[in-house]
């Protein structure tokens, strides 16, 4: 596994990425979304990280609570993990992955998919993160 060290929490979303490829070594393509969420628990859990599952997080607007959405994962809570299992990642799961970011006030994302042939990951930045702005997750 490549580590770019110029990534934020580089070593962190290496270890997730390492946990989601002995999955998919595992258990191949072809699953349900909810399968790939269980059996990457197990792993995350066997090699030590710390994380929440179905993350239950508040929307803001404007500074206004506008509604609850659950995040796949947050690992050692600082890294938001969605997860798909689709034949191809799309512009739109990027987008929605982005903006979760955005909403949760997080710095750094991973979007896995389980869906394809060889698994995919794209490492996703919150660019418009505001470090005095952190809530409690």
């Amino acid at each position: 596994m490549i580590v770019k060290e110029q990534y934020k929490y580089s070593e962190l979303t290496g270890k997730i990425i390492g946990c989601a490829m002995e999955v998919h070594k595992q258990l191949g393509n072809g699953f349900q979304e909810v399968i790939y969420q269980r059996a990457l628990a197990i792993e995350m859990h066997l090699q030590g990280l710390a994380f929440s599952r179905e993350h239950e997080m508040e929307i803001f607007y404007k500074g206004e609570n506008i509604g609850k959405r659950r995040a796949d994962f947050l690992v050692e809570e600082v890294v938001a993990v969605e997860l798909k299992a689709v034949i191809q990642l799309e512009d739109a799961h990027l987008a929605q992955a982005i903006n979760y970011l955005e909403a949760y006030n997080l710095e750094v994302g991973l979007l896995i998919n389980f869906g394809a042939k060889s698994l995919q990951y794209k490492r996703v930045a919150n660019t418009n993160f505001n470090q005095l702005n952190q809530r409690n997750q």
